[in-house]
């Protein structure tokens, strides 16, 4: 049964096949199933662990819908027991075991795309993926924090300086928001390499704002670089899937996007942020309009010449 883009339990627990790697010749082989290793881990693990490792075995399919801090609270154990017991069954993180368990419990078609059947023609395939996208719009729309959200226009608006970070997929939000906030005429700039984002938030300072995107809100890279912005007395907002992550201890403003793919790096989370980010831009655009059309005017006259 699927219910709005979400596979119910039974489906995931039926469902018991495996994503497959290629082997040296082409070959598929089998990744190992994710239940069965925690299983057999069981008796090396502590008391802590073993109750983490017990509770998702009973209910494996809702772990892939929950957040580290939620599956702590369920569990009754620190956030800190469940990342131990997630490093001693053999995974990096707590994303590391959610994305094993997908791969355990999800057929290969659901890993591509929740709402697909392998026998969907073109355009039923196209009107899923439209309609994945137009929930994870509504849906972010529903739980979207007016608060936090006229904080993270005010500190934006009086900001001394603007940085943007992100890794990895989220690569492309970071530009967006760069280049609407630049047409903007606001002091920014943009940073996706690791190393470079954590030493600009080094020389941040009272005055400043960082903008962290992280549809997981676990990537170590973002939630360091707010943990240093803060250090140094700079103001910080992040856009995220998760609202008990990592990220969102640091930040002072957070917006969040929601998505009901099991999947990592869902494209329908990102349609959801990049849609947040537009709103930001209309909203700052709107305090200024007589700026921001002048700067939009001055825009084109640049680029019009490079048109063909």
């Amino acid at each position: 049964m699927r219910l709005g883009g979400v596979i119910s339990g039974g489906d995931m627990v039926r469902s018991k096949v495996t994503v497959s790697e290629t082997g040296a010749r082409g070959q598929p082989v089998r990744r190992p199933d994710a239940l069965a290793l925690m299983r057999a881990q069981l008796p090396a693990l502590s008391e802590a662990e073993r109750r983490v490792a017990e509770w998702i075995l009973a209910q494996p399919e809702q772990v892939m819908h929950l957040s580290m801090a939620n599956l702590a609270e369920r569990c009754g154990v620190s956030d800190t027991t469940v990342l131990r017991c997630c490093r001693s069954l053999g995974y990096r993180g707590y994303t590391d075991l959610k994305v094993s368990l997908i791969q355990t419990l999800a057929s290969p078609v659901e890993i591509i795309h929740g709402d697909v059947q392998p026998a969907d023609d073109p355009a039923t395939v196209v009107e899923k993926v439209f309609r994945a996208n137009m929930q994870a719009l509504q849906d972010t729309l529903q739980v979207l924090d007016r608060e936090a959200l006229a904080r993270a226009v005010d500190l934006l608006s009086h900001a001394r300086h603007v940085l943007i970070v992100g890794v990895g997929t989220s690569g492309p939000l970071v530009h967006d928001l760069y280049n609407k906030l630049m047409r903007l005429g606001l002091p920014c700039r943009c940073e996706t390499d690791s190393y470079l984002q954590l030493m600009a938030a080094a020389l941040l300072g009272p005055g400043d704002v960082v903008v962290a995107i992280s549809q997981s809100g676990a990537s170590a890279d973002p939630v360091l670089t707010l943990q240093e912005a803060k250090k140094h007395g700079a103001s910080t907002i992040c856009i995220t899937g998760n609202a008990r992550a990592p990220l969102t201890t640091y930040a002072d403003a957070t917006l969040l996007s929601v998505s009901r793919e099991i999947r990592p790096e869902a494209m329908a989370s990102r349609v959801a942020q990049a849609t947040l980010i537009d709103a930001l831009y209309v909203i700052l655009a709107l305090r200024n309009l007589e700026r921001a059309v002048a700067n939009e005017q001055l825009l084109w006259d640049a680029v019009i010449p490079k048109s063909l």
